[in-house]
């Protein structure tokens, strides 16, 4: 589980967090909506220490991430998996180095075992015999699924994915919600994932957070939206084709 509390961040004067407080709970989907430039990406970059909160806590379990050093919050960002929007790949590696790089960075794995997880991994997200493509190989969703095997390398406890459905056609969006489902049940992981599609969110959603204008402006599962009588969030649903 992890836990904001009281989370403030400005720039250059203008607050883009204001006094956010939420939960993420493990072995769900928690979903983190809202418009553009609501503050939704910078919540998930202070999460993960890519940015320091001016004020406030984070938890993760009962360590406050906040607070500890650069070589504490190290131990902690090794249990964290990243789903980029972009993918984040290495064109200049091939698929199995990319997924091994985790592995050899934060790990003594000798190469056989690495080569043995790195299989593992590929073959959990429906990918065989592609180890040695490059990313410039491989379609869209593959290179989504190819990241999902990265973020999984190192058996996280915490899986961050940011709009993974960017830029995939509807049916490979699908196939990439329930891969991430099942990886986040399979595994217990408490997942968090920034989105716009709503369709995802009423597939897979367990826990929604509403940001609006730097606000926490709701919380809750994803049954309670349509009674939720809360003008903002019901009027976000709608232009999003709720």
């Amino acid at each position: 589980m992890i836990q904001l509390k009281n989370i403030k961040k400005s720039f250059n004067g203008k607050v883009v967090l204001d006094d956010i407080s939420a939960s993420f709970f493990k072995g769900k989907a928690n979903f983190v909506i809202g418009a553009s430039g609501s503050g939704k990406s910078v919540i998930m970059k202070c999460m993960v220490g890519l940015i320091d909160v001016d004020q406030g806590e984070i938890f993760y379990g009962q360590d406050d991430f906040v607070n500890k050093s650069y070589e504490e919050r190290k131990l902690i960002r090794k249990e964290i998996g990243m789903l980029f929007q972009g993918t984040a790949l290495f064109d200049s590696l091939s698929i199995e180095d990319n997924i091994a790089f985790p592995l050899r960075m934060f790990t003594k794995m000798t190469p056989e075992e690495v080569l043995d997880r790195v299989n593992f991994c590929l073959q959990r997200v429906n990918l065989s015999n592609v180890n040695k493509l490059y990313p410039s190989n491989l379609s869209g969703g593959m290179k989504k699924r190819v990241g999902i095997a990265r973020a999984i390398a190192l058996n996280p406890k915490y899986l961050f994915c940011d709009e993974p459905n960017s830029g995939l056609d509807p049916l490979t969006s699908r196939l990439i919600d329930e891969l991430i489902k099942e990886i986040t049940i399979e595994y217990n992981i408490t997942t968090i994932i920034n989105t716009h599609d709503m369709k995802s969110l009423f597939d897979m959603g367990d826990n929604i957070i509403y940001i609006y204008q730097g606000k926490k402006e709701w919380e809750g599962e994803k049954s309670l939206i349509r009674s939720s009588g809360n003008s903002k969030l019901l009027e976000f649903m709608k232009a999003s084709e709720f």
